[in-house]
Order: structure tokens, then sequence, then C-alpha cells
């Protein structure tokens, strides 16, 4: 009986993760009507799946952390927390200040953040992202430099040593870099190796670094570590993140800017 218990209980976490990573999120009213049990019930299978690394816990539901098994793709990155991510990228743009070269990461906030940049002047453009370059490249003052190697569907961006060892023999001013989730005790972390380490290289060859995603990203953690939060001079997120919480992020060295 234990055991058939315990079997139906991971047959119904299952359920909720294949849900929340097909929607992008479950409500707790909701999935428990859909799964004909108690809201407690599922209140106790979502801390589960939290303590797991599988979800992550908001008022009223959860939504998926992304792993090695799922990560969602440019497309619907787009809509997801878009208020936000426009924010975000108005207030990291205005961080550029005197930077003559710069690396936008892969993903759709940095594209945000390559759109939002001023026109007015000379620009050297590093990145992976076909997205920005695109974006980038009818700019006549703005030079583009797409970093080479494999395409990575998901992301349209480029990957592996090819693209690392490009992004290592140059100085960069600024960098604008994404991640997947940030934490205090883990830092930096993305699902996949070969993303880790184009990332990973664009913190070493950039003098100033900018973190820019959304609160939903604090707290969450992933497969592949690529940087500490100190090594970051700004970290720009939403007014979702709690201000306590943006403090604590600040004592490890970073300017917060909740935007």
């Amino acid at each position: 009986m234990g055991r058939a218990v315990a079997a139906e209980g991971e047959d119904r976490r299952r359920r909720i993760v294949i849900s929340a990573r097909r929607a992008g999120s479950v409500d707790v009213t909701a999935i428990a009507a859909d799964l004909g049990v108690s809201k407690e019930t599922v209140r106790r299978d979502l801390s589960t799946l939290e303590r797991r690394g599988l979800v992550r816990r908001t008022h009223g539901g959860a939504y998926p952390v992304e792993s090695t098994s799922f990560e969602t793709t440019l497309a619907f990155r787009t809509g997801m927390h878009a208020a936000e991510k426009a924010r975000i990228a108005t207030a990291a743009a205005e961080l550029l200040r005197d930077a003559e070269t710069v690396f936008i990461d892969e993903g759709y906030t940095p594209q945000l953040i390559a759109e939002a940049l001023p026109d007015d002047r000379p620009l050297i453009v590093i990145t992976a992202s076909l997205a920005t370059a695109q974006v980038l490249a009818t700019r006549p003052r703005f030079t583009v430099l797409l970093l080479g190697g494999r395409v990575r569907g998901r992301t349209m961006a480029t990957v592996d040593r090819w693209a690392a060892q490009m992004l290592s023999e140059f100085v960069i001013d600024l960098a604008y870099v994404g991640a997947n989730g940030i934490s205090r005790e883990h830092g930096l972390t993305t699902p996949d190796p070969t993303v880790s380490e184009v990332k990973r290289q664009a913190v070493r060859s950039s003098r100033r670094r900018v973190f820019s995603g959304e609160y939903s990203k604090f707290g969450a953690v992933s497969f592949c570590r690529f940087a500490d939060a100190r090594a970051f001079d700004t970290i720009v997120t939403d007014t979702r993140l709690p201000r306590s919480e943006a403090r604590r992020y600040a004592l490890l060295g970073p300017e917060v800017l909740r935007v």
C-alpha cells in the first residue's frame, strides 16, 4: 500500500512538472482541479519539486526551473515577463557610458538591450546571438562581430570552443551577460556546458560586467556554473525582487538596480 501511494505521488508530481514546462507556470487551484486532489496536496507536491530544483514556488503556483533536460526556446522567452524585460533592457543600455567595445550575450533580454543601445557614436559589438547581430548590423555606426561556432537551434546563438576561442582574443570594455539562474551560493548558471563556456570567457575578457535578468532568475540554479555574482559590477532586475534580497546581493559587491 505504501509503495502504491508513493508511486501515485510521484506520477502526480511528474504531471505537475510536465504542465509547468508546457505552459510556463502552474496555478495551485487549477492543477488541483485537473488532478482531482486538494490544493494542500498540490502545495506539498510543489514544495517537494522545489527542493528537487525542478520548480520555483510563487504566490498561488509555481514555474519550471530550466535544466539539462528542459530549456525554453528563444521564441517562448519573448512572451514571458515582457514588461519587466523591457524596463530592464532600457536601464541596462543606459550603463553603456563611454564603452567603445561591447559583448552582448545570447537571449531575449540581451537582444532588447542591443535594440536600446544609443547609435549616436561608433560602437563595436561582439555577440554570439544571430538575432542580435541581425538587429544591429543595419546601424551605420556599429561594427558587429558575430562569434563563430556551432549554431544552437534552441537559442539561435553560436556556442562551443570556437566561439569561446574567438572571444578570448578580445579585451572588451563592457559585457552584458545573461543566465538561466543566479544565486548567492552557486553564482550564475546555465543548463548547457557549451553555452557556459562562452559566457565564462565573456566574463574573463571584459573590463566591466552587467548581469540583467528578471526576478524569477534569482535563487534558481542550473547545471553549469560560469561566474560568481561578485564578478559583476552591476545587476539589473525588476522591482519584484524584494529589496531585502537585492541588499544581500549588493553585499557581495555589485550595484543592484531594481527597475
